[in-house]
């Protein structure tokens, strides 16, 4: 049983040597819509990403990126009772260093564990408009934080990769400009529900 184990943990492991090369440059990035329609109270909830990525190996399986970018969200509703009309949004423009680390698995399949550093700099904007008034209310603000993603990635040919990431541990701090207090948000957790997909384009 032993000798079993131990060939299963060699063919899993231990047969492949691939390994993406010191001074290999890739693209990538997060591009993302949602749309939510209630049709009970006729709010909507739209959020958009887009964060191309580009990365470097400075090491063998070793790389460092830089992913940059702008996310929005928005939410409107209509109040039933006093027909006021509300929107709020979100814009950021989104900044994040990381470093990431391969381990191989198979000759195209790979493991990977990302430390990043995410930045966002904008604004929460409210607007009030009804029959009686209109006005509008908006906030800058700051958001830093620490994350680590493990994720698998598979080349289906030298140039081309899919990647996932699932979930996130880390430490985000959130801070309105004009606010002496700020946010902290800490995050440790497996989420198998939250995966995020991308395609990857390595020079080679």
């Amino acid at each position: 049983m032993k000798k079993v184990l131990l060939a299963g943990a060699v063919a899993l492991f231990g047969l492949s040597n691939a390994q993406i090369a010191k001074g290999t440059t890739y693209l990538s990035g997060q591009v993302g819509y949602s749309s939510t329609q209630d049709n009970n109270t006729d709010a909507k909830v739209e959020d958009f990403t887009i964060v191309p990525t580009v990365g470097y190996f400075v090491g063998n399986n070793v790389a460092v990126g830089l992913g940059v970018g702008y996310a929005n969200s928005s939410t409107t509703s209509t109040s039933a009772l006093t027909n006021v009309e509300t929107k709020l949004s979100t814009d950021a423009f989104v900044v994040a260093p990381f470093v990431r680390k391969y381990w191989t698995v198979g000759e195209k399949f790979y493991i990977f564990g990302q430390l990043e550093v995410p930045m966002a700099f904008g604004r929460d904007k409210a607007e009030y408009s009804g029959t009686a008034a209109q006005f509008n209310t908006e906030s800058k603000f700051t958001s830093i934080g620490v994350n680590v993603k493990p994720g698998v990635d598979y080349f289906l040919n030298k140039n081309w990769s899919i990647e996932a990431t699932i979930g996130e541990f880390g430490y985000n701090n959130f801070k309105y400009k004009d606010l002496d207090k700020s946010t902290d948000n800490f995050n440790f957790g497996l989420n198998f529900i939250s995966v995020t997909f991308g395609v990857k384009y390595v020079f080679c």
